[in-house]
């Protein structure tokens, strides 16, 4: 586990540049305490630090091949290295190191690019061919690890968070319209996005390569979450299988590891799966608020870890703690992410961080892969209701006559037409008041894109964001932000739209998990040098459930019904049936906390004085802050995350500015 940094570029890289980039190192200090490496060449520079996790006095990077053509730096755990390793060795490539990812060169040796389909586990790594002077930079298919990119003419810049590449100087400050106009409306930039104009991130489950001496870029997705193959099978006994392989591997670790564990059942799974194979004693670790309110979970928490013989700490978040931190915790966050929850992250990985743990496994994944949020599952049943009517190409009335049909079912004559018609004699209110929704959501399918699928909209918080989101931003910075932008992310030509519960299930894999859930485990683990690892993102995981759903759906089934009788085994029934509660802290009192605090660098800040925002929408947002929390929390995590990037950008530049003097000074 580290940070990793680089350039590459078509002519040679200058000094100046290199000592950027060993400034780009050291800003990312906090993921790699325990050491730093470098590898250069002509027209591409390395730089990696070190969080020792496997083969802890061999495992050094740059890691290179038998005959050292090949260098890589990469960030994250490549979970599957042991067999990965003696199929490799019995092909008759020889090991350096005793490092995980060692195994990541000797499939490129083996298998050119098609290597990363052997990978199982999280990463980012830069792979430099030095044979063909080629980078290749890949990224795990869930998005668990980040990598974050800058091109300019003949040149690319790449690290593994955004405030280290803003450090380097070279890569502008300038927000995008879209993906501010995205933030407002989601509280993140959905991948691969990000605020920046020219930064973007790599996305989950892309292989990028930069030829040199060609300066070619080219990008390609290597696996989608939708593209699982059929498959036939019980689900309690395939899914049981895939998370006792699962859980076996992401243990392996040559330093110890603890788990986040709350009351839900997400949690509890990885805790009653781990304990039995871990060699050690487990630790757990749980949050909770004073005066232990009904969100308090360290009594369920504790419970279990007590059943299961696990070590157990916790911590208390005070109000008084979330608002002296904000500010640090939207650095740490790297992204806006305007998530409560976030003091939640830092502060169990703190915890573990403190007790020695240096490996945080976590529950994320369970809520989107087994439907946990009753929202999406709606969605999915309101998108296949939605594509019932466009499946007679050109003929929209006859579409609507069947969709009626479909979903009013035989009344009246027996036909839609006379059904409605009795209903008009009758009274319409009368008659179709429980009726009306399903008139209502027709009326909206009519209205809206062809491609766009029913998704955000049917959140509840997305819902009522989304007219202050459209009032707030000034004309000019709107002016080049498209009239269905907040709809972008789930629109699509109805073609690809397939198998919709997958997809919706890939869909909000693709946004909420990993640009909010994700994103702050990452950042807010690395900010306490902890590694976080997520079995329920298992790729193959997500593989078995969505080949599972192709064959039989499970979207009408309650919430988590294959997880829960998968667990059967391992957790107690008033476990697996517990309500879903989720992360909710004293919301309103800590929004309250941190508005009075640090409202006023809103009122007179970036945003407002660069003309982002209407000054009189942002003055409305305060008079109205306790019916509006979440727009104005949102506001306020932007114009922080701004003023502290703007700050690393300042930073960076005065840096440059001054090594191009001294460097044009000494050849006078």
């Amino acid at each position: 586990m580290c940070g990793i940094s680089g350039i590459v570029s078509r002519r040679e890289i200058s000094p100046s540049e290199l000592e950027r980039l060993r400034e780009v190192g050291e800003a990312l200090f906090h993921r790699g305490p325990d050491g730093a490496g470098e590898y250069r060449d002509t027209n591409v520079a390395l730089s990696m630090r070190r969080l020792s996790i496997i083969d802890l006095k061999g495992g050094w990077q740059p890691l290179y091949n038998e005959d050292r053509s090949l260098a890589l730096v990469c960030n994250g755990e490549i979970y599957n290295y042991v067999e990965l390793r003696d199929e490799l060795e019995r092909q008759g490539h020889r090991f350096n190191t005793g490092s995980d990812c060692e195994t990541i060169l000797h499939l490129y040796e083996e298998h050119g690019e098609a290597f990363v389909s052997h990978l199982r586990g999280m990463f980012a790594f830069a792979l430099w061919d030095a044979r063909r002077r080629r980078l290749v930079l890949a990224r795990d298919r869930m998005g668990e690890k980040p990598l974050y990119i800058y091109e300019r003419e003949g040149q690319l810049i790449f690290a593994s968070e955004m405030k280290a590449l803003l450090s380097s100087g070279l890569v502008p400050f300038e927000l995008d319209p879209s993906a501010i106009d995205l933030f407002l409306h989601y509280q993140y930039v959905p991948e691969p996005l990000t605020p920046l104009k020219g930064v973007r991130k790599l996305d989950a489950a892309h292989l990028l390569t930069v030829d040199v001496d060609h300066w070619r870029v080219e990008e390609k997705c290597y696996w989608r979450i939708e593209d699982a193959e059929p498959l036939d099978g019980d689900p309690v006994e395939l899914i049981r299988a895939e998370l006792d392989t699962v859980t076996s591997i992401t243990l392996r670790s040559d330093v110890p590891v603890g788990l986040a564990l709350s009351g839900g059942l997400d949690s509890s799974a990885i805790a009653a799966l781990c304990a039995p194979k871990y060699r050690d004693t487990f630790h757990c670790f749980s949050i909770g608020y004073p005066g232990r309110p009904k969100s308090d979970e360290r009594a369920d928490a504790r419970a279990l870890a007590d059943r299961l013989g696990l070590r157990f700490h916790d911590v208390e978040l005070r109000t008084e703690d979330v608002t002296d931190f904000f500010p640090q915790l939207v650095e740490w966050t790297d992204d806006p992410v305007a998530d409560i929850s976030a003091y939640g992250y830092y502060s169990v990985n703190k915890l573990a961080a403190d007790n020695q743990i240096r490996v945080m496994l976590s529950g994320q994944g369970g809520d989107e892969l087994f439907w946990g949020y009753a929202w999406v599952a709606e969605a999915a049943r309101q998108s296949m209701e939605k594509a019932a009517l466009f499946d007679h190409e050109g003929d929209a009335g006859l579409s609507v006559l069947k969709w009626l049909r479909q979903t009013y079912g035989s009344k009246g004559n027996g036909s839609a037409q006379a059904y409605a018609q009795s209903a008009y004699i009758t009274g319409w209110r009368h008659a179709l008041d429980w009726r009306r929704r399903p008139l209502f959501r027709l009326n909206r399918y009519l209205k809206s894109p062809k491609g766009q699928l029913v998704f955000m909209e049917l959140s509840p918080e997305f819902a009522s964001v989304e007219r202050e989101a459209g009032a707030l931003l000034s004309d000019g910075f709107r002016a080049s932000v498209s009239e269905h932008n907040a709809y972008s992310p789930f629109t699509l030509p109805v073609s690809e739209w397939g198998n919709l519960p997958v997809k919706l299930s890939a869909l909000i894999a693709s946004t909420y998990l990993r640009s909010n859930g994700v994103v702050q485990g990452d950042r807010l683990s690395m900010a306490s040098s902890v590694e976080q690892r997520l079995p329920l993102l298992d790729h193959r995981l997500w593989e078995v459930v969505q080949g599972l759903r192709k064959r039989r759906p499970d979207h009408q089934l309650p919430a988590k019904t294959w997880f829960a009788d998968a667990l059967d085994h391992v957790l107690p029934r008033e476990v697996r049936e517990r309500p879903k509660r989720g992360f909710t802290p004293p919301v309103g009192e800590w929004m309250h906390s941190i508005f009075a605090r640090y409202g006023e660098a809103l009122r007179a800040g970036y945003l407002v004085g660069e003309g982002v925002c209407r000054r009189e929408a942002v003055e409305s947002l305060f008079e109205r802050a306790a019916q509006v929390p979440s727009m104005l929390y949102r506001c306020l995590v932007l114009e922080t995350w701004v003023k502290s990037m703007k700050a690393r950008c300042s930073a960076g530049a005065t840096e440059t500015s001054a090594r191009t003097l001294e460097v044009a000074s000494s050849s006078v």
